[in-house]
């Protein structure tokens, strides 16, 4: 058994990271410019068509086409109808982005669903708070409020894909993954490959409860 107290060795994780979550997509990705561009773009790629190509079919100069694509210009209304007829598709097609559905769940506390999953037999309750289905990110994500009582259960065998966060908020865990053991206390973290075997091994101060977020591809 390793260690428990055995302290991960430091990473570089600046140099892993390539995401800013506070950056702003351009001001809403140029807004409309940006969405149309990346549609213009979808479409000729769709039919085969080099941007010189479209040029010559639409009369438009391959400078004002680039511009287009890389949303640095708002292109009038006749342009647009020119650009869908050439490429067959409605003009509504170009701002299908810009006006795709982007959706929030907000549970209010106390309000997470409880469900039944493979921890429930070894007295674990589960709640789920919160689910989207599918999504323009490709991810799957599940976060359940997980509590463990007096009447829980060990149970390190879970396994199952994708990657999961665990993060304490009350108590104290004795929580297994693979073949290390980590206490987890409050305000402590766990990230890890979902596919190995993990679960709690030992209830060291109950009532114990924590955040379990799963994340997983969508079809997975």
């Amino acid at each position: 058994m390793s260690d428990p107290a055995r302290r991960p060795e430091p990473r570089d994780s600046k140099a892993r990271l390539s995401q800013d979550p506070h950056r702003l997509r351009e001001e809403r990705e140029n807004v409309l410019e940006v969405a149309i561009g990346r549609e213009l773009r979808a479409f000729r790629k769709q039919k085969g068509l080099t941007v010189a190509e479209l040029a010559a079919q639409t009369g438009l100069s391959i400078g004002m086409l680039s511009k287009i694509e890389n949303g640095n210009t708002s292109p009038s209304l006749t342009t647009l109808q020119t650009l869908a007829h050439a490429l067959s598709v409605p003009l509504t097609a170009f701002f299908r982005r810009y006006e795709e559905h982007r959706e929030a769940v907000h549970t209010r506390a106390g309000e997470g669903v409880e469900i039944e999953r493979a921890g429930t037999r070894a007295g674990h309750q589960y709640n789920l708070l919160g689910h989207i289905g599918a999504n323009a990110s490709g991810v799957m994500v599940e976060p359940y409020l997980i509590t463990l009582s007096s009447a829980s259960d060990i149970f390190p065998a879970f396994q199952h894909g994708g990657i999961e966060t665990i993060y304490m908020l009350e108590g104290e865990l004795l929580y297994r993954h693979s073949d290390r053991l980590y206490h987890l206390r409050p305000g402590d973290t766990l990230f890890f490959d979902a596919d190995a075997p993990h679960g709690p091994e030992g209830l060291e101060r109950l009532p114990a409860r924590y955040l379990s977020i799963i994340a997983y591809p969508q079809g997975g």
